[in-house]
């Protein structure tokens, strides 16, 4: 796993061995920035379920102003401590060892994110308890933007009733991106 554009560009990352993490591919990777790198600069981005920080590692190598990364699992935390001292990106990542929801409520009035990234274990509904506790926070504003890696099968068909909207939705062969907004947002054009 490598950063693939930016600052830290063509830097490996170290990952965990074994299977409690699940790095997200650089092919993948490089699609998924591909279609958000031109709103990146300057913003505040959070990566919930961070593993080995790959993601938010990133953002924050194509401009993002702070990266807050979220991981209860203290290897992972490690190895997202060491890639963001490798990559000379440490002075602008936050670091929470603690489960997503105890984070997000600990950051609750600090912060207030741009993009908030999740790759939550698959098929266990993490990601619904994650939407729901953010429909109603300050951590999300008109412009957020939920990007949320799940499994294919995974249904997404609740997030109306929560007051989220789909953007998009890109599909590899082995997952997907979906990208969620604030429901009833104005477009300008």
């Amino acid at each position: 796993m490598r950063v693939i554009a930016g600052s830290a560009r063509s830097l490996k990352l170290k990952t965990l061995e074994g299977i409690d993490t699940r790095p997200t591919t650089d092919r993948i990777k490089e699609t998924l920035f591909n279609m958000i790198a031109p709103y990146l600069y300057d913003c505040e981005f959070l990566d919930l379920f961070a593993g080995s920080g790959g993601i938010g590692i990133e953002a924050l190598s194509r401009g993002a102003k702070e990266a807050v990364f979220v991981e209860k699992n203290l290897k992972a935390m490690e190895c997202i401590k060491e890639n963001l001292k490798f990559t000379r990106l440490e002075k602008k990542g936050i670091t929470l060892t603690k489960d997503v929801l105890n984070a997000l409520y600990q950051l609750e009035g600090d912060k207030v994110f741009d993009y908030i990234f999740m790759d939550p274990p698959y098929d266990q509904e993490l990601e619904k308890q994650v939407l729901k506790y953010l429909a109603g926070s300050s951590l999300v504003y008109e412009d957020t933007v939920i990007i949320v890696e799940a499994s294919l099968n995974t249904d997404f068909s609740y997030i109306g009733e929560l007051g989220f909207s789909l953007i998009k939705e890109k599909r590899y062969k082995t997952n997907k991106h979906v990208f969620l907004e604030k429901a009833g947002k104005e477009e300008i054009c």
